[in-house]
C-alpha cells in the first residue's frame, strides 16, 4: 500500500521536475525536487517507490523536452522512457542503501550515484552530457566556477547532495540536536565552494583582447525551411539543380562580404557557423583560394564552419571548420568528430576524434563544432593543449537554443577558454575563460548581420584539464566502497 501521507511529496517533486533541463529552467527547481521525491521514496517499499517516481519523471520529462529532442512518433517517449530509466537510478540506490549506513552519511548515497550516472552518460549515451544537472545552474557565476576543479561532476554532487540531506534532515523531525552537525558540514562545504568561486572572479584579470565577429545567417537569400529543403533533396537525392546551386553561390558570396565587412571595422578573428557554407566538393578550392586571398588582404584569422556536399558518396557530406590565417594560409581543417544521432550521423563523414590547434598571436585556437562540445571528455583535449580560444561553429533550432549555448559555456569554464561560439538559428555567444558573458546574439529574435565581442586572449589554466573527471572516479570508487560495506556489514 501507498502511503496516503506521501502522495503530495510524489506530486510535488514530479511538479519541480517540470523545470529541471527542459524548454524551462528554473535553477531553485533543481535543488528542490530531490526533497520531495525522496520523502516519498523513503516513505514507502522501494516495489512501490521506484516504479512510482520513475513513472513522474517520465512524465515531467515528457512535457519539458517538446521539441528539445526532434524525433518523429513514437521514438520520442522511448528516447525520453531511457532519460527516466537512467534519473530513476539514484532514487533506486538511495532507497535500498540509505538504511545501512548511520547518520548523515546516509545522504552520500544519493549524489554518488547521481554523479556515476552522470559520469557513464557523458561518455556512453549517443547524446552524451544532456541533461546533467550541473547545466540547470548557469548564471550562478560563483558555483560554476567549480567545473574549473572538478567539471560538472563537482556541481551536480553539490545540488544533489542538498536534496538528500534535507531529506534526512526531515526525517529526523528537523531535530536539531540531531542534524547540527550534518547542516554545519554541508553548509561549510557549500560556503568554501562558493567562496572559490567568488575569489576566482574578483581576481582574475586580462592583459589583452582581440575584436572578434561571428557573422549572422542571411535569411533574406534563403530561410530555414528552404536550406533544409535544398540541403537534404540534395543529400537524398545526389545532385543538386541550378537553383539550388545559385543559392550556394549567393550564401558564399555573401559570408565573403560580410567578412570584408567586420575586417574593415576592426574584427580580427571573424567566424562563421556550422555548415553555413553550403558548397558542392568540386567548388571547393576555388572558394578556399577566394578566402585566403580576403584573409591575407585584410590580414585577418576566417574560422569557416562549411558543408562539403560530395555527392554520390555513401556519406556525402563533410561538416568541417576551416581555420584560414593573416598569411592567407590554411592553419587547419578539422572534421566534426561527434555528429548527432539520426541523419546527420547517417550522412556525415566522422572525424579521427583529434581537435587541432594554432598559435597564433592572439593565442593558441582550436575550433570544436556544435554536438562536439556536449561531451566534456572529448573537448577536454583543448584544456589539456593549454588552448586560450574556442571558436565554435554551431547549428541549432528554437527549442534548445538557451540549452546548448549554457552547454558550450560549461565547456569553457572546465578548459579556461575564452570562447566564440557562432549559430545559425540560435544563440550566438561570447563568453571569457570564467564563463562570463561578453556578447550575444539570438537570430531567432531579432535577425543580425554579425555579433561583435572582445574575447580575452590568454586562457586560465584549470585543475579540471589537468586531471579531467577524477572528482566523478573518486565518487564512484566511494559508491562501490559503501556497496561492498553494506554487503560485509
Amino acid at each position: 500500500m501507498v502511503s496516503l501521507l506521501s502522495i503530495p511529496f510524489l506530486l510535488a517533486g514530479g511538479g519541480l521536475r517540470l523545470f529541471d533541463f527542459g524548454r524551462r529552467t528554473i535553477p531553485l527547481a533543481v535543488w528542490l525536487a530531490p526533497v520531495f521525491l525522496l520523502g516519498f521514496s523513503r516513505l514507502n517499499e522501494p516495489i512501490i517507490a521506484i516504479p512510482a517516481v520513475g513513472t513522474v519523471i517520465f512524465l515531467a520529462a515528457l512535457v519539458a523536452y517538446r521539441g528539445v529532442i526532434p524525433v518523429p512518433g513514437l521514438i520520442y517517449p522511448a528516447i525520453v522512457a531511457v532519460y527516466a530509466v537512467i534519473w530513476t537510478l539514484p532514487f533506486l540506490s538511495d532507497r535500498l542503501l540509505f538504511t545501512q549506513l548511520p547518520g548523515f552519511t546516509s545522504t552520500l548515497i544519493f549524489p554518488l550515484t547521481w554523479v556515476l550516472v552522470e559520469l557513464l552518460s557523458a561518455r556512453f549515451h549517443p547524446y552524451g552530457s544532456w541533461g546533467s544537472v550541473a547545466y540547470t545552474q548557469y548564471g550562478n557565476q560563483p558555483l560554476m566556477q567549480l567545473a574549473s576543479i572538478t567539471g560538472i561532476a563537482g556541481i551536480t554532487f553539490l545540488v544533489t547532495w542538498f536534496g538528500s540531506t534535507i531529506s534526512w534532515a526531515w526525517g529526523q523531525g528537523f531535530d536539531w540536536s540531531l542534524i547540527r552537525g550534518g547542516l554545519l558540514i554541508y553548509g561549510l562545504v557549500l560556503s568554501l565552494v562558493m567562496l572559490y568561486g567568488g575569489a576566482r572572479i574578483a581576481f582574475t584579470k586580462y592583459q589583452k583582447t582581440a575584436r572578434t565577429a561571428a557573422i549572422g545567417w542571411p535569411e533574406k537569400i534563403m530561410n530555414s525551411d528552404q536550406m533544409m529543403g535544398l540541403f537534404t533533396s540534395s543529400l537524398v537525392a545526389g545532385q543538386t539543380d541550378d537553383e539550388g546551386r545559385e543559392k550556394m553561390r549567393q550564401l558564399q558570396g555573401y559570408f565573403l562580404n560580410a567578412t570584408r565587412r567586420e575586417a574593415r571595422a576592426g574584427s580580427k578573428i571573424v567566424v562563421w557557423p556550422e555548415i553555413n557554407l553550403i558548397i558542392l566538393q568540386e567548388d571547393e578550392a576555388a572558394f578556399i583560394d577566394q578566402a585566403r586571398q580576403l584573409a591575407q588582404e585584410q590580414s585577418i584569422f576566417i574560422l569557416m564552419g562549411m558543408g562539403v556536399l560530395c555527392l554520390g558518396e555513401s556519406k556525402p557530406l563533410v561538416n568541417k571548420s576551416v581555420l584560414i590565417n593573416p598569411r592567407g594560409e590554411v592553419a587547419f581543417s578539422y572534421l566534426k568528430s561527434r555528429p548527432v544521432p539520426g541523419p546527420e550521423a547517417m550522412y556525415q563523414v566522422r572525424g579521427d576524434g583529434n581537435i587541432p590547434t594554432y598559435d597564433s598571436e592572439y593565442g593558441r585556437l582550436a575550433a570544436p563544432i556544435c554536438f562536439d562540445m556536449d561531451f566534456p571528455s572529448f573537448i577536454r583535449q583543448v584544456g589539456q593543449a593549454e588552448t586560450d580560444i574556442l571558436l565554435v561553429p554551431a547549428s541549432d533550432w528554437a527549442p534548445i537554443k538557451r540549452l546548448h549555448h549554457i552547454m558550450a559555456v560549461f565547456r569553457a569554464v572546465e578548459n579556461g577558454t575564452s570562447m566564440l561560439r557562432a549559430t545559425r538559428w540560435g544563440t550566438s555567444s561570447a563568453v571569457d575563460p570564467l564563463g562570463r558573458s561578453l556578447a550575444i546574439m539570438d537570430d531567432l529574435v531579432s535577425p543580425q548581420q554579425s555579433m561583435v565581442a572582445h574575447l580575452p586572449t590568454q586562457g586560465a589554466r584549470t585543475l579540471y584539464a589537468r586531471f579531467g573527471d577524477l572528482f566523478a572516479w573518486i565518487c564512484t570508487v566511494s559508491l562501490a566502497g559503501i556497496i561492498l560495506w553494506t554487503v560485509i556489514y
